[in-house]
């Protein structure tokens, strides 16, 4: 069982199947983005934008398509954190469309590799700097906790772009 240490995002996904949520996630993304009237207005100051959202999921799964490959590949892998704000710092250039693209096609990608991993690969061991050591699965279940956490900040946008 992963822990919080090891996924922060533990608590979003609780007993949910990661793989399941992980599969899901594209089309609710495409769904709610077409719900809200202004993916460039934040929700409140400080916070990200619907589209800096969308485009901070796309670099996340770029992350996570390196790390597990890394995982499934090296011995004892230590993955490379990333300050997710300074990689923000772009995404006034880049358009939701382009994001959910990205994010949608890694994802698939992602997905498949994910599908065909075997028992020996969810159980091979990696290291988080700050997280200490987890596993190939600790990194799907990360996915899918992190997924969840930002399709509820977008479902409460979309809650509120309606309403």
């Amino acid at each position: 069982m992963t822990t919080a240490t090891q996924n922060p995002y533990a608590s979003f996904l609780g007993t949910r199947d990661a793989k399941t949520v992980i599969a899901e996630t594209p089309a609710k993304l495409k769904s709610l983005s077409s719900q809200i009237t202004n993916l460039d207005c934040p929700p409140a100051p400080g916070k990200w934008s619907p589209k800096e959202i969308l485009c901070h999921l796309a670099d996340c799964e770029l992350v996570f398509a390196v790390r597990l490959r890394h995982t499934m590949t090296e011995p004892h892998h230590v993955i490379q954190p990333f300050d997710q704000d300074h990689w923000a710092r772009p995404y006034p250039s880049f358009t939701a469309e382009q994001a959910l693209a990205v994010f949608t096609a890694v994802r698939q990608w992602n997905i498949t590799l994910i599908q065909n991993a075997s028992p020996e690969l969810l159980a091979k061991p990696v290291t988080h700097p700050e997280r200490g050591e987890m596993t190939f699965q600790t990194i799907v279940e990360t996915m899918g906790g992190h997924d969840t956490n930002h399709l509820q900040q977008l479902e409460k946008i979309a809650l509120n772009t309606a309403a």
